[in-house]
């Protein structure tokens, strides 16, 4: 299945078999990834077990679970969906964007995330015009996720040079669980 499908489903089950056993079969590394990351952030153990194409993601709950939490009222989600900032002239939105990131390297600590989808993915890969502010914000403990399947579609997972790579059900979590949250 495609993403953010095997996520969805798996998180399903969770909620629906609570402390019991969950086991997800995926057939592609970012699935595996990514029904793994989810796994964790809900608390779970995660084994792997890989049969040809195939593998078997077994999941346990933890007793000591960190899971998502609504976030503090102070906590900023910013969801950047080009690489320009704003619609009109696209050297003028290449300006804007760089200010507006280097803008951000001066923010207090509210800024927890950074979710680059669309086009936006092109800002954290090779060629970033925005690539210093980037590594700046992330050595401040700002989370960078960029969207796997955008980045699949650009032909640019290997060219990621800051973050990680998320799914549509963690970003949709990180959005709607923010205190605030900003949509560029």
């Amino acid at each position: 299945m495609n993403c953010p499908q095997p996520v969805i489903l798996t998180k399903r089950a969770m909620d629906e078999n609570s402390g019991e056993e969950i086991v997800t079969l995926v057939d592609n590394q970012t699935a595996l990834e990514n029904v793994s990351k989810l796994a964790a952030s809900q608390g779970y153990a995660v084994v792997i077990e890989t049969e040809g194409t195939d593998s078997h993601i077994h999941m346990t709950k933890e007793d000591a679970c960190q899971c998502f939490q609504n976030a503090p009222e102070k906590d900023v989600a910013i969801l950047i969906k080009s690489q320009y900032f704003g619609q009109g002239d696209d050297e003028l939105g290449e300006v804007l964007m760089k200010s507006f990131f280097y803008t951000l390297t001066e923010m207090g600590p509210e800024l927890k995330n950074l979710i680059f989808m669309n086009g936006g993915v092109h800002l954290t890969t090779e060629g970033s015009p925005i690539l210093e502010h980037l590594q700046f914000l992330e050595q401040k403990g700002v989370q960078i996720l960029s969207c796997g399947t955008c980045l699949d579609f650009f032909g640019k997972k290997d060219k990621l040079l800051v973050g990680q790579v998320t799914n549509m059900f963690t970003a949709t979590e990180i959005l709607t669980t923010a205190g605030k949250t900003l949509i560029l």
